[in-house]
């Protein structure tokens, strides 16, 4: 693939690159007020979607093409550079017209190659930068396919933007960073810019100096983080987005490391821990889940919570299998214990509020 580290004229090519605004351009007002406050603090590109594809209809959908012209606003006032997201052609077309200086293409539209196919072709002749966040599933060679249209389109000015990947199962993350994902496209890609979304990994304002501090030791070169004069009022991902002046600390609190890490085995064996970790977390939530459940069905019934035959062949159970495995018997049975007792605890809780509902 004929793929050049991103350039963008005119823009300080020195890491991390920061493309910063409101998830959507709601009005003229916001739009501004964002954009001045943004660029008090540095931020040289003006990030905004004007059109939002939402997974049930009747949402706040953007403002189309008038969000286009407060964004021509903002680069005649500001001077910042300004990017959107496009889904097909037409909007393509539109954002050329207003002269939006980047594209970007979100996960949605990446797991569709006949979307990606036409807006690469109306693209054909084109110098501009596009983005590509990776699907919505973790699926590499879709990525990478992706831009592959791109570049067969004459696109050679592309960046790849790490957004997480979704899961059935709710955690710490509202998408699951799966790191290693990335850091394979790098090492198949190695001239490829490729920035990080904690906004969108982490879906709230406290994961996203972690995960943008995370992203710089794993050698990103940039974040695109959304960011709103006023979140709390936000009509699209009110939850993860922060003010300018929130991000502008986080800036200044990055640690941008400039030798690269001789240490890089021990790195990545460090994030597959974290990544085997939060699963470890998500599945025992599910696990406390299922024994509140079970806790419900034994007060209706009136069986007892304490049910010691059942415990005794569940941990005689797990300690063969724990053998299998070359685990430590005695730390698994401290572990089981544990977990046991906090099941117990929280089906004695469902017990609790039940009786004192019958006596209210």
């Amino acid at each position: 693939m004929d793929i050049v580290p991103l350039y963008i004229e005119g823009i300080n090519s020195k890491r991390p690159l920061v493309f910063a605004g409101p998830c959507s351009a709601e009005n003229e007002e916001q739009v501004l007020a964002t954009a001045r406050r943004l660029a008090a603090i540095g931020i040289q590109v003006y990030r905004a979607g004007v059109w939002k594809p939402r997974t049930k209809p009747g949402g706040f959908e953007g403002m189309g093409i008038e969000g286009l012209r407060w964004l021509k606003m903002v680069k005649e006032e500001t001077g910042m550079l300004t990017a959107t997201e496009v889904a097909n052609a037409r909007h393509t077309e539109e954002a050329l017209k207003w002269g939006v200086d980047i594209l970007w293409l979100g996960a949605r539209t990446t797991a569709n190659p006949f979307a990606v196919q036409e807006i690469a072709e109306s693209l054909t002749g084109v110098d501009i930068p596009v983005l590509v966040k990776n699907p919505v599933n973790p699926d590499l060679d879709l990525w990478i396919g992706a831009m592959e249209r791109l570049v067969s389109c004459g696109i050679t000015r592309i960046a790849a933007v790490h957004r997480g990947f979704s899961s059935y199962e709710k955690g710490l993350f509202r998408n699951q960073p799966q790191w290693h994902i990335p850091i394979e496209l790098k090492r198949r890609m190695p001239e490829l810019t490729i920035l990080c979304d904690p906004s969108h990994i982490g879906g709230r304002p406290e994961l996203i100096y972690p995960l943008s501090q995370q992203a710089m030791d794993l050698g990103f070169d940039g974040l695109m983080v959304e960011s709103h004069s006023n979140p709390s009022e936000a009509l699209s991902d009110k939850e993860q987005q922060i003010t300018p002046e929130t991000l502008g600390r986080i800036l200044s609190l990055l640690v941008i490391r400039s030798t690269p890490d001789t240490s890089e085995f021990l790195s990545e064996m460090r994030r597959e821990i974290d990544e085997i970790d939060d699963r470890i977390l998500n599945l025992l939530s599910k696990r406390m889940s299922v024994a509140r459940e079970i806790g419900k069905y034994k007060m209706a019934n009136n069986i007892p919570v304490l049910q010691p035959v059942r415990y005794d062949r569940m941990v005689t159970n797990r300690l063969a299998q724990a053998l299998g495995l070359e685990l430590d018997g005695e730390f698994i049975k401290l572990m089981l214990e544990a977990i046991h007792e906090e099941s117990v605890k929280q089906q004695f809780e469902i017990f609790n509020k039940g009786e004192k509902g019958e006596h209210s």
